[in-house]
């Protein structure tokens, strides 16, 4: 049996990719709930550069290997599943309040349990059973009932990809120059601000997540095709993967984790060493019922906003801008209103404080 037919080799994978993943957010301080805040409230856009710095890592990695014919991104749920308008904006706008109020998404609350941070266990137990609800259970029929009738299936314009739309248009293939330019802009605009030109850290939790994401692609697609059962073609996310893993952990499916519950396992395990080398480990716990209270809601709209969404934080804003999926930008832009939304509330008292404070033209009121 080679490596490529044992199905622990890919969960296993996933570990070591996560773990390297967790490491360098857990030591360089990779948050995109801290980026956007700080860019917001502070004029500090290092945070936030980083986090497009690893979405284009992945998007150049990405399309230079399937342009090789190294893998094979065309089964990715991204581009084979109907854009489902309705559900990524509703759920969007869910996931951005819900990290407000918990103040980090999915992915950043493995990392923050990786030091001892009993709160972001709350938030992921929250966020798995959600993520279960809304794909399997009860609120999955409302999103079935509701928001997949409201689905777009641009099969017949060339695809769900932004290069196959394109190609579509031209008549030929322009789906590496597409991804090329739009690595190009994104890069300009990375790395024009001097100051973080020479933040190390940044450079390196940016470069280190976006490649770790580009090297999921290599893996699922590498197993596809070659393992007697389905595998589907991912490279990071952080809400439904959790919900697997939950079902992991307490019930025997019959099946083998896949290769998100190896990433998300992964992750951990990096973010518990890189706060245990640094000597960061220590126990925290809710303040009180309030904070919990505020924990729980949190998790219950990150989870099912991320199904109805297709991704998170990690998922839509580095994983499908790899693939240049069409989802993407309404799904980012829908969660970053909804943080904005979640902190005007937090910190100013109303969802829509700052939209008063800044008018509709985004400079200051008088």
């Amino acid at each position: 049996m080679t490596l490529l037919e044992n199905a622990w080799a890919m969960p296993l994978a996933g570990v070591v990719i996560g773990s390297v993943i967790g490491f360098a957010a857990r030591r360089y301080h990779f948050c995109t709930m801290s980026a956007l805040e700080r860019h917001w409230y502070a004029g500090d856009s290092a945070g936030l550069r980083a986090w497009v710095l690893a979405a284009a890592v992945a998007l150049t990695l990405t399309q230079v290997m399937a342009a090789l014919g190294w893998i094979d991104i065309s089964r990715s749920f991204y581009l084979t599943e109907p854009l489902p308008i309705a559900g990524t904006i509703i759920g969007g706008v869910m996931f951005g309040v819900g990290m407000a109020l918990v103040g980090t998404c999915g992915f950043g609350a493995i990392i923050r349990l990786g030091g001892g941070n009993m709160r972001a266990l709350v938030v992921l137990t929250g966020i798995a059973l959600a993520a279960l609800s809304a794909q399997r259970g009860l609120t999955g029929h409302m999103r079935v009932a509701l928001l997949d009738p409201l689905s777009l299936d641009l099969d017949r314009a060339g695809g769900q990809s932004a290069g196959a739309l394109l190609s579509r248009l031209a008549g030929f293939d322009v789906t590496f120059p597409v991804a090329m330019l739009i690595a190009a802009a994104l890069f300009f605009w990375i790395f024009k601000d001097a100051a973080f030109r020479r933040n190390r850290e940044r450079l390196i939790s940016g470069t280190v997540i976006g490649a770790g994401i580009a090297v999921g692609w290599v893996v699922t697609s590498s197993f596809s095709g070659r393992l007697f059962q389905p595998v589907q073609v991912e490279a990071g996310s952080f809400v439904m993967p959790l919900g697997d893993a939950m079902l992991q952990i307490i019930t025997v499916t019959g099946a083998l984790p896949d290769y998100g519950v190896g990433v998300a396992a992964g992750v951990l395990v990096g973010a518990t060493l890189s706060a245990w080398r640094s000597n960061d480990m220590r126990w925290e716990a809710c303040d009180d019922a309030r904070e919990l209270s505020r924990h729980l809601l949190g998790a219950f709209l990150m989870g099912t906003g991320g199904v109805f969404a297709l991704g998170c934080t990690i998922g839509q804003g580095v994983s499908a801008v790899s693939v240049m999926a069409i989802s993407t930008p309404i799904a980012m832009l829908s969660i970053a209103f909804g943080a904005r939304m979640g902190l005007g509330y937090l910190l100013e008292g109303s969802p829509f404080g700052f939209m008063r404070r800044h008018g509709h033209t985004g400079q200051p009121a008088e």
